[in-house]
């Protein structure tokens, strides 16, 4: 299914009233410091009045069957408000590595659940060294005689790990890395939250002890599945990335206007117009990348992988720049804790480096096109 010019613009226009309702400035710094970091009435209300969470998820799951470019729009949103909420890692990545898994059966049992917003999830990769290689994962899966597996090791920067009722965990087994799924409340599973850059993203330290799992997909195809998570996840991260960085160009530009010196707004000075146009310059490519990633993704073409990996590039750089030069145009203020300029500098610095950072990304790029 996809929507139309007018129902994106419908859709954006509806998530953004929600969000500024839910998720001003005030709610997101109480957040910030409270545990779980998001409020669960929240959650529900944007599962049960906007169904954001079944929005991409195949109606034959329980979802509405739309593609990458309608969650884009909501991702773009999202970002733009530093709305907290399991969002991202129940819906970009757990979500997307059970459909990417073709395990109908896990599927059929877990997504509907997802969809109506009842689950939260979320995908558990990264370990120590904060590699989301599957190659890199030392996490064990041995069988337990009785048909199911245990895994053990430590899993790092999970999102949402702490409050996730369902963690998708890949675990290295005799046949290569493979994906399994643990209840939250399994035997031997504990999660501690870690103390990260960006508090408006949590994130968690697990630890898995023989703890019981279920094979979710065929055994070693960890690689396959985290290849085509990661092209999708990177396309949701950039249009979220492509949202923080216009909210940061919008906020630069309302400043300038208002801010005198020397009986002039600071936005007549060449050195402010520069750097407002060099943000501008920014984030279009950043919007544009990112949106058309999502179309190929939803039309399946050839080149989706390749355009995955330039949004992620163009978007990481683009957040920065304008996160960094906000707060420049605010001058004193904008390095204050009181302002917000700093949360979007911490989330635009988290984000380039989820995936691995500059140099994975770019690694990645190449490896895309067969370089």
């Amino acid at each position: 299914m996809t929507a139309d010019e007018s129902e994106l613009r419908e859709l954006r226009a509806s998530v953004r009233e929600f969000l500024e309702a839910k998720s001003p400035e005030e709610a997101v710094r109480k957040l910030m410091e409270s545990e779980p970091r998001f409020d669960p009435a929240v959650w529900s209300q944007a599962a049960d009045q906007l169904r954001l969470p079944g929005l991409a998820i195949p109606e034959e799951y329980g979802g509405d069957g739309f593609g990458l470019v309608e969650l884009g729009v909501v991702l773009e949103e999202m970002g733009r408000a530093l709305f907290c909420a399991p969002f991202f890692a129940t819906v970009l990545l757990a979500a997307q590595a059970l459909l990417a898994s073709g395990d109908k059966e896990a599927c059929a049992r877990l997504l509907p659940d997802i969809a109506a917003g009842r689950t939260t999830a979320t995908l558990a990769v990264a370990e120590d060294h904060g590699s989301w290689d599957p190659a890199m994962v030392s996490a064990r899966a041995v069988p337990d005689g009785d048909g199911g597996w245990t895994v053990r090791g430590r899993k790092c920067f999970v999102i949402d790990g702490t409050t996730a009722d369902l963690v998708l965990v890949v675990a290295r087994t005799v046949a290569g890395p493979t994906l399994f799924a643990v209840e939250r409340d399994a035997t031997g599973l504990a999660a501690e939250p870690m103390e990260t850059l960006d508090a408006t993203r949590a994130m968690a330290r697990l630890t898995f002890d023989a703890v019981p799992a279920i094979l979710v997909g065929a055994e070693g195809a960890g690689g396959r599945i985290m290849a085509k998570v990661l092209d999708i996840a990177s396309v949701g991260l950039a249009a979220e990335q492509a949202g923080g960085a216009r909210r940061c160009l919008e906020t630069s530009a309302d400043y300038a206007r208002v801010r005198h010196q020397f009986g002039r707004p600071i936005g007549s000075f060449q050195a402010v117009k520069h750097k407002c146009a060099d943000m501008l310059v920014q984030v279009e490519l950043a919007e544009a990348s990112s949106r058309e990633a999502a179309r190929l993704a939803d039309e399946e073409s050839p080149d989706f992988p390749v355009a995955a990996a330039v949004a992620h590039a163009c978007c990481s750089r683009a957040y920065m720049t304008a996160a960094m030069e906000n707060i420049q145009v605010h001058g004193g203020i904008g390095f204050t804790w009181e302002h917000p300029a700093h949360l979007y500098f911490r989330r635009a610095k988290s984000s380039q480096l989820l995936f691995g950072g500059p140099a994975v990304y770019h690694e990645r790029l190449l490896d895309r096109l067969g370089i």
